[in-house]
């Protein structure tokens, strides 16, 4: 049995849904439990208990005797042991996209995105008396190193989807994994006219699985 630890609006949604497509696909069982973000928006101490780094996603399977985190890791892993017959992972000519984009969401996408938010936090929830420098701060941040990041890989993502319909061949864990990142992006109205990443994104939500983690597991963010 696999077990995934799933924390409400995180990056564990990747994993559920791919959970989801593997059901589809093979009827690969495995158990949802949910855990909900504390009053300061992490994840319970509780989770600490299940892995050291006490961070969603994180998934025990059972069979092999092993617990998991990291979201890459967990997809690369789940397509390595359950994808039996390939349908989610990409053939020989198409592996250098999917590991490209498997591995740049992560590292080049999110970080930027990440920093957008912990810098508009600084800005709004500093003390009163010193809002005014905070936010002076968190705006000459966003023009020095994160809106300029943002456009750059995004405009990278949407150039590939130009002539593509999946980022890989065939939609692979990479779309998985990318779709967060786009879908961050969007929650905060910032996707512009990228009409490629748009185009692909609706089709990522036409996928039954898709709908059915988002059933299960709730909206991405708030």
């Amino acid at each position: 049995m696999l077990t995934l630890h799933h924390l409400n609006h995180s990056r564990s949604f990747r994993i559920l849904w791919l959970l989801e497509e593997l059901s589809a696909l093979y009827g690969t069982p495995y158990e949802l439990v949910t855990h909900t973000r504390n009053a300061n928006f992490l994840a319970p101490k509780e989770m600490m208990g299940i892995h050291p780094m006490g961070k969603a996603p994180i998934l025990v399977d059972d069979v092999r005797g092993c617990t998991l985190a990291e979201s890459g890791f967990i997809i690369e892993y789940l397509l390595k042991y359950y994808d039996t017959q390939g349908k989610l992972s990409p053939d020989a000519s198409h592996w250098e996209d999917y590991a490209f984009w498997l591995h740049f969401a992560e590292s080049s996408m999110m970080p930027p995105l990440v920093m957008r938010l912990v810098m508009t936090k600084v800005a709004t929830k500093s003390p009163f008396l010193v809002r005014p420098v905070a936010k002076a701060i968190a705006n000459k941040v966003e023009s020095l190193m994160i809106s300029g990041n943002i456009r750059q890989s995004f405009g990278l993502l949407d150039a590939h989807l130009a002539q593509r319909q999946w980022l890989a061949g065939q939609f692979t864990g990479a779309d998985i994994q990318t779709y967060f990142a786009a879908k961050a992006l969007q929650s905060r109205g910032g996707l512009g006219d990228w009409q490629h990443i748009r185009r692909w994104m609706a089709d990522c939500e036409a996928r039954a699985e898709h709908q059915a983690a988002v059933a299960k597991g709730g909206a991405l963010f708030a």
